[in-house]
């Protein structure tokens, strides 16, 4: 491992000290993805940004994230400002019309842990087309065949898959292994394998 995301824990809220912890250790090659307040200020933002922040997490499965309209104006505002992205711990099979239309219309956006659910695959593929990336993170959450969906996702668009761990795992059935990487190896074949693992991710989060 030579670089990656670090996503704030949400048991973490708005406690920003681990993470700037975190990314302070690990150097540049790493970034952060964390939860703050809708109210945070613009200097805030900023001051996050020089400390290796690249993105807004919203955790819609778990509940505790902002309204609708809060959700939006935020990873809007992050964006003009700092160049974030928003990314979405959410089940797809919950995603209505008024909110897939929200994340569609956002910026930049990403949905971690293939949309959790086998239920919500067509409507994650519907925001895929429309230009929204995901994350083949978190097996040991998902109700999906993930080698289905990641075949699915990337016959859609090839450039919209990322792969991730989710680590250390604590409220999964069970954590993060080796293997998963191999089953998402597999599944995604030699000709986008350079992409899904980095190429993908680097453009996303740092214009690489």
């Amino acid at each position: 491992m030579t670089g990656g995301a670090v996503v704030s824990g949400s048991f973490q809220a708005f406690d920003q000290g681990y993470l700037i912890d975190a990314l302070d250790e690990l150097g540049p090659s790493y970034v952060g993805v964390t939860q703050i307040p809708v109210d945070t200020d613009d200097a805030q933002i900023r001051a996050l940004h020089d400390a290796g922040f690249r993105a807004v997490r919203f955790n819609v499965a778990r509940g505790g994230s902002a309204d609708l309209d809060d959700l939006e104006l935020l990873a809007r505002r992050v964006h003009a400002l700092a160049g974030w992205h928003a990314e979405f711990y959410i089940d797809a099979a919950t995603v209505d019309d008024d909110l897939a239309e929200r994340i569609a219309g956002l910026p930049a956006a990403s949905i971690d842990h293939l949309g959790m659910r086998a239920e919500g695959l067509p409507r994650l593929l519907r925001l895929v087309e429309r230009g929204v990336k995901v994350k083949a993170t978190g097996f040991g959450q998902i109700e999906l065949d993930p080698a289905a969906a990641i075949a699915a996702i990337l016959a859609v668009d090839p450039t919209a898959l990322m792969v991730g761990t989710d680590l250390p795992s604590t409220r999964a059935r069970r954590p993060f292994r080796d293997d998963d990487f191999d089953r998402i190896a597999q599944a995604v074949g030699s000709g986008h394998l350079d992409d899904v693992f980095w190429n993908n991710a680097a453009a996303f989060y740092l214009g690489e």
